[in-house]
């Protein structure tokens, strides 16, 4: 893998924790969404740090599993979309959990929504040896 495709996977990684953190500023601070998950008598805030760590989690993921791609098939990008198209649905039909309020929903479904479109479509930058063909 070149300097250059690394450098701009991780700017993609990079990108993907700003957006996240950004839009959890804007909507649990600045528009005082409640960020709370009810589980039983418990309730557990959502925080800024689960945010990154989650955001950080699905970047190496995808990063991990394009790299596989790229070295396994012969189509990475054909490959990479459909997977990643199916897990990012499948992250916005089983969660957010079930004790999340209406506001707390559509904030996790936009979180879930940003970091995987920019995932998705800033990942699977063309190789150097094959971006010729």
């Amino acid at each position: 893998m070149t300097n250059n495709l690394l450098l701009g996977r991780a700017a993609v990684a990079a990108g993907a924790i700003v957006v996240a953190v950004v839009e959890f500023a804007l909507l649990h601070s600045a528009a005082g969404v409640d960020l709370a998950v009810r589980s039983g008598s418990s309730t557990r805030q959502i925080t800024v740090a689960a945010v990154i760590v989650a955001t950080v989690v699905a970047a190496l993921a995808g990063w991990a599993l394009l790299a596989a791609l790229e070295r396994l098939t012969n189509r990475p990008r054909v490959w990479w979309t459909s997977i990643a198209v199916a897990v990012l649905l499948l992250s916005l039909v089983v969660g957010p959990p079930s004790g999340v309020g209406g506001g707390a929903k559509a904030t996790l479904a936009l979180l879930h929504l940003s970091v995987g479109v920019i995932l998705i479509l800033g990942l699977p930058r063309p190789r150097p040896d094959r971006a010729n063909r």
